[in-house]
């Protein structure tokens, strides 16, 4: 993922543990992927929600939960209850039998967000886009879309593109004139081709969000795909730097039960609350992503000029494609990644 730096910690640790009465013996351990990310949620949603339940939420952070789920389903021996994860994750582990499916009669806060968010084993936790990212300083004419990004002619200035076909692939067609609706199944061929035009003119293939968040505060680039997050915090820094989200990619991380979790009624319990709209309406006040129940634009907490800054408000939402990792998890996305390596080389 993505964005905010995220710290790489393994081992099980107890980042926060909500104080609640004596009486209460209900808990559960929640994994996310660390750094700022994890403490905000921590403010905005965890420590509300334990006090809520009467539960006690101790904490773990690996930055790819997915080979410990399936380390941990292997030893038979499952430590963790819920993991906000990538949605492939959630997808990949409940056809392997690894994530438990979801009873959506039985999480209610959840039964408003739209079908496209969630998945028969997963709901959307919080809200990230891949825009198009760019230095208002050195470039004559403001880019809008991936068409500017691809017109080296009419905008000339240098280019990175993140190092990884998801997204990247969406953006190749977008930029080819493929309508946001009409994406998948993607056309593979054609999305390669398009990026084979633009290949000599990428300056850098980034890996990282510090990398991309880089080039553009030290004005390597003139413009580049970028995660949200990452261009205002630039931003913050540099007033030279913006960034639409006419085509961004938007794209979520999800809330998912382990399979065989050992507090399993207080974990469905705990995705519930936590996909409350005003818990989910807190998220913004700490970080720069968007809350994964639409609701909690409906709230009252979330302004309207600060709606307009995160990527899944309705009115920024309905600007960009929704990225795809039913079909990302397909055999055809699986092939469309394989693909990947020997373009890049």
């Amino acid at each position: 993922m993505k964005r905010l730096p995220r710290a790489a910690v393994l081992m099980l640790s107890c980042l926060s543990t909500a104080v609640v009465p004596a009486a209460y013996a209900g808990q559960i351990t929640f994994v996310s992927q660390g750094g700022s990310y994890q403490q905000a949620q921590t403010q905005a949603i965890l420590d509300p929600a334990a006090k809520r339940l009467g539960i006690t939420i101790a904490q773990d952070s690996a930055p790819d939960a997915w080979p410990i789920v399936k380390a941990q389903a292997e030893a038979g021996k499952t430590v963790w209850d819920v993991i906000d994860t990538p949605t492939s994750n959630c997808i990949r582990g409940g056809r392997e039998g690894l994530i438990e499916p979801l009873d959506m009669s039985k999480l209610p806060n959840a039964q408003s967000i739209p079908e496209q968010y969630r998945t028969q084993w997963s709901v959307p936790y919080e809200f990230y886009s891949s825009v198009l990212a760019y230095n208002t300083k050195t470039l004559k004419k403001v880019p809008q879309s991936w068409a500017d990004f691809w017109n080296v002619k009419d905008f000339p200035g240098s280019r990175a593109l993140r190092n990884d076909p998801m997204g990247t692939l969406e953006a190749a067609l977008l930029s080819d004139g493929v309508p946001p609706d009409k994406l998948y199944p993607l056309d593979v061929d054609r999305a390669y081709k398009r990026l084979e035009q633009i290949k000599p003119n990428i300056s850098v293939w980034w890996t990282s969000g510090g990398q991309s968040a880089q080039l553009l505060a030290d004005g390597e680039v003139d413009m580049l795909m970028m995660w949200n997050g990452r261009v205002s915090a630039v931003q913050k820094e540099n007033p030279d730097v913006a960034f639409t989200y006419n085509q961004g990619i938007l794209q979520n991380t999800q809330l998912c039960i382990v399979k065989n979790a050992p507090n399993m009624a207080d974990a469905l319990r705990f995705v519930n609350e936590a996909m409350a709209p005003d818990l989910q309406a807190n998220l913004p006040k700490y970080i720069d992503y968007g809350p994964g129940n639409p609701a909690a634009f409906s709230t009252g907490s979330i302004s309207a000029e600060r709606a307009k800054e995160l990527p899944s408000s309705p009115e920024n939402a309905a600007r960009q494609a929704l990225l795809s990792e039913q079909w990302w998890a397909s055999p055809a996305g699986i092939a469309a990644k394989d693909r990947w390596l020997k373009f890049v080389q």
